[in-house]
């Protein structure tokens, strides 16, 4: 199918506008690990990290997609355990899980112990390592959204796949900004962010060990938890306000 045809097919602009819509719903966490990822960098160097992060992440996705053979193999089972077949997708579901979980933990236990220490200490990490990092992590959540893509559009309908993910990927790009400061000036919704990561994390390790959790139900989960955290800052707001008045 030549470009022209598929942009002639109305189910090609179905299956755009559905999976741009999948890929930046499945970028959300993807952008809040970024934000919080860059948020040990010099404010004047976050920018750069989060665009050069997202832009390696767009590069990772598509090559991905045309690496669908390979993706393919990866679901064959490398080896047994227990009388269970694992594959590379799994152990690497698995790995990438793992990573998430302790990064996650990690970085509530800094926030823990800079929030006990007055003196603000701000340990500046290595611009090269916060952008591997993304990249790496940005694998590990795109798998999945390859993996969902490959299901909903047909094998002949990669250059939609393609433009699905730079959109997503643009889209990523324009909003990490105001996600990164909205995380950096309220450190409860740091911490509720890094607890969705821990459940992102633990779900990625289920799938790795065949135990399936419902993406469905961790949104739900975190979208309550957001709409009161919500609650919770507004009500900061006017009792500070108060405070002020009296």
């Amino acid at each position: 199918m030549t470009i022209l045809e598929l942009m002639a097919d109305p189910s090609a602009w179905i299956a755009f506008a559905t999976l741009s819509l999948l890929e930046i719903v499945l970028g959300i966490d993807n952008i809040i690990f970024i934000s919080i990822l860059v948020g040990r960098l010099p404010p004047e160097r976050r920018h750069k990290a989060r665009i050069a992060g997202l832009a390696m992440a767009m590069v990772t996705r598509v090559a991905l997609l045309f690496s669908i053979v390979w993706l393919m193999r990866l679901t064959q089972p490398w080896f047994e355990l227990a009388g269970k077949g694992f594959s590379g997708r799994d152990i690497i579901l698995f790995v990438g899980g793992l990573f998430l979980v302790i990064k996650s933990a990690m970085e509530i236990h800094h926030m823990l112990e800079g929030a006990a220490d007055t003196r603000k200490t701000r340990t500046f990490s290595n611009f090269v390592l916060i952008v591997v990092q993304i990249a790496i992590i940005d694998i590990v959540f795109s798998l999945d959204s390859v993996f969902t893509a490959v299901g909903l559009a047909s094998p002949d309908q990669v250059p939609v796949m393609v433009a699905a993910i730079i959109v997503a990927v643009l889209v990523m790009m324009l909003v990490s900004g105001s996600v990164s400061d909205f995380v950096e000036r309220h450190p409860t919704v740091k911490v509720l962010a890094l607890a969705f990561l821990i459940l992102v994390g633990g779900a990625l390790m289920g799938e790795g060990l065949a135990v399936h959790v419902h993406k469905g139900f961790l949104y739900t989960a975190m979208a309550f938890s957001v709409a009161v955290e919500m609650v919770n800052l507004r009500l900061r707001k006017l009792l500070a306000h108060r405070g002020h008045h009296h």
